[in-house]
């Protein structure tokens, strides 16, 4: 080997190390030393090339991120940080868990698994200089302009009203005309106003709801939308309803409408089992969900508990114990998750609305893929109280519906902080964007959208970056929009972070279930999460929020250029159901990563996020768009996706459809 290759091709170490050898005359113990601190400087020099734009920096042997104020951001590379884990499903599957649940095995593996994703080198050899942030600490935010306030602790029914009066002028012809081109989905207005007409009533559209929930129930193999599901209660509210708007009372605009609830939300008298077979052996439901009671307060009628990844803890939305949903637009394909029931339940045309839960992505990521809206609130914006991640740092419980106005009614009828909430995090009061106003153009035309291009473009297909793109160009020539190019540091990080969060605070809520040796009951590719998560200690968890606080002030200083980040929901389209994997699962990181990609900034910090369909790739599956907003700021991404959705991109009829409304 000659010198220059020993010293990784730098020239200024060789030149060193050939004049002090040939002073020391020839391959002395002199020059042997020299050449071992040359080589030592040499490794060190090509680590720090490596770091560069990692924000590290060495010193006195260990590595120490630079304080947060100090990163030079024109450093920064953009690095994809693809995640190093195994596809299993089947028997493969069944014996992977064996071995990682194995004392000395499992802890090699789970060891050998971090060390591939660098986990124990941020979060154990690595000095963070910032203190933790155990949550979100939002700065004061500037008030949003063209907005209608709502009295967060008045009626779930006023704020609706309240809500209705935002919306643009309804157009009833849509309902009288025949078959719309292009394909669009009934509205909660369209409903509102059958009903009041007497053209229908609550309790006949009950009859087709129901048919449509039992035809998917009873397919082979099924592929439940709902995990509980009684019939007669939905019949007794349907009647209740139709009792109101024949003595013309209805309590609200969503009087009569279809909600689904995730199976992690109580909605009494429904057992919350959140997918699992054993949890309601364990926990008693006794109420509704603060949420939940919200919207029954407005008349909205609870057709049943929708099915979920177990325990949230997935993105595909996959269920050995109770069938897997499948998405509305390709049976053959998932639905994404974890709200997988919510968010198909709506797709295809059953439900105008579902609530689900979002701790990493859990909303959004199914709502993109089944070419539905789905928003994630500001952490703190909705009670969690009743829902099971209720005790977390990292999840909310919001909407998922079929357009954009839906998405605000149903958010005003559950949006107020929890008492803890409002002393903690002093929430704005909440808005709503007036789109009856002419103002709304004007505001429209001064926003700022954050577009980090490398991020933007990192996707499985690029069908997803270019209709995204060109969703943007179209805001950018009929609103006036401009795209703003910025950058976000130390996304590998936020990555980590948020896996410690989130998988923390879920082992400290079930250890005690799983003392109890309920762990083995939960499905394969649960019991492998649980095994990285239970690896974590108190440390770990204490480094990870060191890092939640130096995101935070990244995206704050990006707030102060622009007003929301724009990037795709998603990183692939839905993919395919393995047939091994229905029975038994799967764990497949590779797709988790892909399906992740975008959407942990919302989650680790409690940022406002929607999801907006914004077309279809070469094989006619959904894209959505990602907007992620300021604290307390849902009225802007509301505002943005409503032009999104007033663009007309492509819309079209998902395979598995049920008109509804028409009794079809």
């Amino acid at each position: 080997m000659d010198d220059e290759a020993m010293f990784g091709m730098d020239s200024y170490l060789a030149r060193i190390f050939k004049e002090k050898r040939n002073q020391a005359g020839g391959e002395t113990a002199h020059s042997q030393l020299l050449l071992f601190k040359l080589c030592v400087l040499s490794l060190l020099k090509i680590y720090l090339h490596e770091n560069q734009g990692r924000n590290i920096r060495v010193n006195m042997g260990k590595m120490r991120m630079l304080p947060v104020t100090e990163v030079d951001l024109t450093t920064v590379k953009y690095d994809t940080g693809e995640i190093e884990a195994p596809h299993i499903t089947g028997l493969w599957l069944k014996f992977f868990v064996k071995l990682v649940e194995m004392p000395l095995i499992g802890s090699l593996i789970i060891g050998h698994l971090k060390k591939q994703n660098k986990m124990n080198e941020m979060l154990r050899d690595t000095v963070i200089p910032e203190p933790p942030m155990f949550r979100p600490e939002f700065p004061p935010q500037e008030p949003e302009s063209g907005v209608v306030f709502l009295k967060e602790d008045g009626r779930s029914e006023d704020r609706v009203e309240s809500a209705l009066r935002c919306l643009p002028q309804y157009d009833s012809a849509n309902y009288y005309s025949s078959d719309s081109t292009p394909f669009r989905y009934w509205k909660i207005r369209d409903y509102a106003n059958s009903y009041r007409k007497g053209l229908t009533t609550p309790s006949t559209v009950a009859e087709y709801v129901i048919c449509a929930i039992e035809e998917f129930s009873n397919k082979k193999p099924p592929t439940p939308l709902l995990i509980s599901f009684n019939a007669e209660d939905v019949r007794k509210q349907a009647a209740a309803s139709t009792q109101r708007f024949a003595e013309g009372k209805p309590l609200s605009i969503l009087d009569g409408i279809f909600v689904a609830i995730k199976d992690d939300i109580d909605c009494y008298p429904y057992p919350s089992k959140g997918a699992t077979t054993w949890l309601h052996e364990v926990r008693d439901v006794t109420k509704d969900a603060v949420s939940v009671s919200r919207l029954r307060s407005c008349g909205a009628i609870l057709v049943g508990k929708a099915n979920m990844h177990e325990l949230g803890m997935g993105t595909t939305g996959v269920n050995p114990n109770y069938g897997t949903a499948r998405n509305p637009h390709d049976l053959e394909r998932y639905t994404g998750g974890s709200s997988s029931g919510p968010a198909a339940i709506v797709a295809s045309g059953i439900c105008s609305a579902a609530l689900g839960t979002d701790g990493g992505g859990s909303i959004r990521i199914p709502s993109s893929l089944c070419g539905v809206v789905g928003l994630k609130t500001t952490y703190g914006r909705t009670d969690i109280k009743g829902a099971l991640c209720d005790g977390g740092t990292v999840e909310i419980v919001g909407p998922i519906a079929s357009s954009v106005e839906d998405i605000m009614l149903v958010y005003a009828a559950i949006l107020g902080s929890s008492p803890a909430d409002k002393i903690s995090l002093w929430p704005s009061v909440p808005c709503l964007p007036d789109l009856s106003s002419h103002e709304n153009s004007s505001v429209l035309g001064s926003l700022r959208l954050g577009k980090y291009t490398e991020w933007f473009n990192d996707v499985f297909s690029p069908d997803i970056s270019n209709k995204c793109e060109d969703v943007l160009n179209m805001l950018l020539e009929t609103h006036g929009c401009n795209v703003v190019e910025i950058v976000i540091p130390e996304l590998d990080q936020m990555r980590t972070s948020h896996v410690v969060s989130i998988g923390s605070e879920a082992a400290a809520s079930l250890n005690p279930d799983f003392q109890d040796g309920k762990l083995n009951k939960l499905t394969l590719d649960s019991r492998i999460n649980f095994a990285l998560f239970n690896s974590f200690t108190a440390s770990d968890y204490v480094a990870a929020q060191r890092l939640r606080r130096r995101i935070m002030y990244y995206h704050m200083e990006i707030f102060k250029k622009v007003d929301v980040i724009v990037t795709p929901t998603t990183g692939m389209t839905a993919p395919v159901i393995p047939k091994s994997a229905l029975k038994l699962g799967e764990s497949n990181m590779k797709v988790t990563s892909n399906l992740m990609r975008f959407i942990l900034a919302a989650n680790l910090l409690g940022l406002p996020a929607i999801s907006i369909p914004v077309g279809y790739d070469k094989q006619g599956l959904p894209i959505g768009l990602q907007i992620i907003g300021r604290p307390w700021g849902e009225a802007t991404i509301l505002r943005l996706a409503a032009a999104v959705e007033g663009l007309r991109v492509e819309t079209k009829q998902p395979a598995s459809y049920f008109n509804i409304l028409k009794g079809q």
